[in-house]
């Protein structure tokens, strides 16, 4: 087993910084040796403050830097199917925040070159990691709800990107719903087969120019026979509301809950109590703990949880939802082993 795992962080907006941080302060087994962003003044600040022995501007550095084991790509999504490519003919390990690619057609290739080059490669979904669902999924294994029949999932959102970042999210399915899409399969144990998409602009009108939605429902059919349905939503208001549950044929599992502090406030006008604000506060540990299964893994030498397979998977299903969206119709997706996914 390997003492320390040399590792460096690619594009240090907000969550490439939470990545950097957790690397340098809270996670034992690795050395975060490299930090690089293309912004003037960034790097270097951030290698500063965290104490990083090296910063550029320029990712080839990190990519020829015979010392790094491993590299955390935090970079734009139109980015990552070359910058993964780089990184696996360098040698280099890769934990890569979702999508894995920005269009399915570039994900054979990406996974072929991983492969090729023997390297392990972790894909962000993070929900796998959160306390609530790991729990969940370990009471579906241990029979608590007897055989799963249908999933339900809500992922909403009241803290909408900017215009600009929309533009490139490749819209609401392929940003906020593709989480839920990855770990229905994670929960459910099981491949989804089709997917039934309708969404609609509710509150946001500048989503009518993008031809996206600002909430919007997925039906899913399993290959197990089992259904299900996803709500994505940019409105939200109230708060940051992610929650899901797994109807089984002994039970059922209810996960998440909008409130932020287990305090209840109780007045003559009534009750209430702090609600969820943002995904920061929602899934904090979850952030910590799949960064930490991706180091354990390397010094492990073993395959990490979510990889580049499942990447392309929620990717498929994501542009499957989006298609079913625009054309009005039911999409079939292409057939996979669930034996993966049921570990």
């Amino acid at each position: 087993m390997k003492e320390f795992i040399r590792v460096a962080v690619l594009g240090l907006g907000r969550l490439g910084y939470w990545h950097a941080e957790n690397l340098s302060t809270r996670i034992k087994g690795a050395k975060l040796e490299y930090v690089v962003d293309p912004v003037p003044g960034r790097a270097e600040s951030v290698a500063k403050e965290l104490a990083v022995p090296k910063w550029s501007l320029n990712i080839d550095d990190v990519l020829n830097d015979d010392q790094i084991d491993a590299v955390v790509i935090v970079t734009p999504t139109s980015t990552h199917a070359e910058l993964i490519k780089k990184a696996a003919r360098a040698k280099k390990h890769i934990f890569v925040e979702k999508p894995l690619t920005e269009y399915v057609h570039d994900a054979d290739d990406v996974i072929k070159t991983i492969r090729e080059n023997n390297i392990f490669c972790q894909v962000g979904f993070m929900r796998r990691f959160d306390p609530a669902y790991a729990e969940a999924k370990r009471r579906i294994l241990a029979g608590d709800i007897g055989r799963p029949l249908y999933f339900k999932g809500m992922s909403r959102d009241g803290n909408i990107p900017p215009v600009e970042f929309i533009k490139n999210s490749g819209g609401i399915f392929l940003d906020l719903a593709i989480h839920e899409f990855d770990v229905a399969r994670f929960l459910m144990g099981a491949e989804i087969k089709e997917v039934k998409s309708v969404g609609n602009i509710l509150v946001h009108k500048f989503m009518a120019e993008l031809n996206d939605a600002d909430h919007a429902n997925t039906y899913l059919t399993f290959d197990s026979g089992a259904t299900g349905d996803i709500e994505a939503s940019w409105i939200a208001p109230y708060g940051y509301d992610i929650r899901g549950e797994v109807v089984g044929t002994e039970g059922a599992i209810q996960i998440g809950t909008m409130q932020q502090h287990q305090v209840h406030i109780l007045k003559r006008s009534g009750s209430n109590y702090d609600i969820i604000p943002d995904f920061p506060s929602k899934f904090q540990e979850a952030y910590l703990l799949e960064m930490e299964h991706f180091i354990d893994s390397l010094q492990k030498d073993q395959k990490p949880e979510c990889d580049e397979l499942d990447g392309k998977i929620a990717l498929e299903i994501a542009t499957a939802a989006t298609k079913s969206f625009h054309t009005g119709k039911a999409i079939t997706l292409p057939t996979y082993s669930s034996n993966k996914i049921l570990n």
